[in-house]
């Protein structure tokens, strides 16, 4: 079992930036790959970010490339999303995701475990 804790969602102006964390426990952090998603009231989930065991590959959707940046530090169990210029559009519960096996990193249906969801608002 892996058990996930998202952080750091709020409110925020359009441009502005936010930082959320996903706090891992239970299983050895380091072996699988991670990703973040997102869901907007009315909208089904989506993929926003993925990362893989090392942190060495990362891949992200079109509408946030060149602004938001994944990254993990094995060292403390945590994984991040830096998202940068932020745009109402962006306004959604943000969730973490653990990957055990292979697949792409972009589909929901290749995860494993989530976690609650922190709610990320962008104001106009």
């Amino acid at each position: 079992q892996v058990q996930l804790v998202e952080s750091g969602g709020g409110l925020v102006q359009a441009g502005g930036s936010l930082r959320l964390s996903c706090a891992a426990s239970g299983r050895t952090f380091s072996s699988y790959g991670m990703g973040w998603f997102r869901q907007a009231p009315g909208k089904e989930r989506e993929f926003v970010a993925g990362i893989s065991m090392s942190g060495v590959n990362t891949y992200y959707a079109d509408s946030v490339k060149g602004r938001f940046a994944i990254s993990r530090d094995n060292a403390k169990n945590t994984m991040y999303l830096q998202m940068n210029s932020l745009k109402p559009e962006d306004t959604a519960v943000y969730s973490c995701a653990v990957k055990v096996s292979g697949g792409r990193y972009s589909y929901t249906l290749n995860y494993d475990y989530w976690g609650q969801g922190t709610q990320v608002t962008v104001s106009s």
